[in-house]
């Protein structure tokens, strides 16, 4: 049951991620008509992200009962699954997440009528969905001031790695078109968006590090610091903090040698070349976030004071 609570966190984590920060990368990266425009067909994804996000909140919440019910996922009754939506946390935000995830469907459908309005409701809704997501691990288990400050830090961290994830995945997506529908709009529009990129990193950076020391400090303490690479969650959270570490050097050699390159390209009349870089720069990036996402999922359900 811990394996499956761990496939269900990480496909929540990636689901909500990928919808939030896609709506913000269809903000903040795309101007006009390119947010309901086929360089990027937002409302598709929003939509498939959405209805993804409820099937698999509903298969985490039968998942969920099974474990309290100490029984398989066919044999969940009402009277478990009632107790859980009606007197724990986690039934309420599973509650609201899933009414969260609705609203964003209805919002995504309406993208080719009026882009901003719709891309901005479900960015509220994908962000509400996301936060949720925090209720489910340590963020939620403090109490007074500091289990407040532990709830908004984790907030805070989930939303600066969904507009990060959405990002990669949205980049990707440009960089990766067929080569017969890359004309030179759309490798400027390419551009366009890593330099967006660029400098909404630097504001993510800095809230991931904050929030990260934050979360660390509640969870592990200064006194519980050397005792990390003895036990597994420790163990597990170095590699989370290297591999995010490997994230922000594929960050800054995308934002210093490898867009400038492509901007130089440009001017020479053959991209190529640059494409070819930031596709493989991008991609390697991308799947050490999914393996970060991995390992929180993990994190999530482990005692930081747990035995190797």
């Amino acid at each position: 049951m811990d394996a499956t609570m761990v496939l269900v966190r990480l496909a929540s984590y990636l689901d909500l991620t990928v919808l939030f920060g896609l709506a913000a990368f269809g903000l903040y990266g795309l101007r006009g008509e390119e947010r309901s425009g086929s360089a990027l067909r937002l409302r598709p994804l929003l939509v498939a992200a959405a209805l993804l996000g409820l099937v698999v909140s509903a298969f985490g919440l039968l998942s969920l009962a099974a474990s309290f019910g100490g029984t398989g996922l066919l044999d969940v009754d009402r009277e478990t699954l009632g107790a859980i939506l009606e007197d724990t946390s986690l039934g309420t935000s599973w509650i609201v997440r899933v009414a969260a995830l609705a609203l964003a469907i209805g919002a995504a459908a309406a993208i080719p009528r009026a882009p901003a309005a719709a891309l901005g409701t479900v960015l509220a809704a994908g962000a509400v969905a996301l936060a949720t997501l925090a209720w489910t691990g340590h963020g939620a288990m403090g109490e007074g001031n500091l289990g407040w400050l532990h709830l908004g830090a984790d907030i805070a961290h989930l939303l600066a790695a969904g507009i990060w994830i959405g990002a990669l995945v949205a980049l990707l997506l440009l960089v990766f078109r067929r080569s017969a529908r890359v004309d030179e709009a759309h490798v400027r529009l390419s551009h366009r968006t890593l330099e967006g990129f660029s400098l909404v990193g630097t504001a993510l950076v800095a809230v991931l590090v904050l929030t990260g020391v934050v979360n660390t400090w509640l969870i592990v303490g200064v006194s519980g610091l050397p005792t990390l690479p003895f036990s597994l969650y420790g163990q597990l959270l170095i590699a989370k903090l290297a591999l995010f570490g490997v994230m922000l050097l594929l960050a800054a050699l995308n934002r210093f040698r490898l867009t400038p390159r492509l901007r130089s390209a440009m001017g020479q009349g053959d991209h190529r070349g640059a494409m070819y870089a930031l596709r493989r720069s991008l991609a390697v990036e991308t799947s050490i976030g999914l393996a970060v996402l991995a390992l929180v999922a993990w994190l999530g359900v482990l005692e930081p004071s747990g035995p190797m």
